[in-house]
């Protein structure tokens, strides 16, 4: 009987590793995320009101950033809904204007409603160049104000980039 329990729960383990994380890189990113949601909250507790109301939100724990005029960035996440991973997203960015350097920041995109997070679910969603992020820096989240249902936080990570451009972000989204 007790081979048969330990048995099942390797099992279940074995299954839900299956679910949650398609392949090695996915499991990396979704650790990654983890990690970077832990120190959003440290900077910052008020963001932890911030993960519990939202309808879903999206980690990007990895965006890299690079530009000489024209600039790039891309980065893989993990999005959540009602706290737990339900797929990996993917964004890509192109920019154009007074830009040089590079850097590396994480990037959290909070869902205020269901359709929000449905329209990003739909596997083509944009950011016009309009939207901003607004950087997180201690009490920062105090004044989260959605904009169209999306607010978005950046966190610096490393390197240095001087950026006064145009640009929109794209994402994908693939469900497990």
């Amino acid at each position: 009987m007790k081979t048969l329990k330990t048995m099942l729960g390797i099992c279940l383990l074995f299954i839900t590793l299956g679910v949650t994380a398609q392949n090695a890189k996915d499991r990396e990113i979704m650790q990654d995320a983890n990690k970077a949601k832990e120190l959003i909250v440290d900077r910052d507790a008020g963001f932890e009101k911030l993960f519990n109301t939202a309808a879903g939100y999206a980690i990007f724990p990895n965006v890299g950033k690079g530009g000489l005029i024209i600039g790039g960035a891309s980065g893989n996440g993990v999005l959540y809904e009602n706290g737990m991973p339900v797929g990996m997203a993917s964004v890509t960015e192109v920019s154009v204007g007074l830009q040089a350097g590079g850097q590396a920041v994480t990037e959290v995109i909070f869902f205020e409603t269901e359709a929000a997070l449905a329209t990003f679910k739909q596997g083509n969603f944009e950011f016009a160049a309009g939207l901003s992020a607004v950087a997180i820096t201690e009490g920062v989240s105090r004044n989260a104000n959605y904009s169209d249902g999306v607010l978005v936080y950046t966190m610096p990570k490393a390197g240095l980039m001087a950026n006064v451009s145009v640009g929109g972000q794209k994402f994908t989204y693939t469900g497990f």
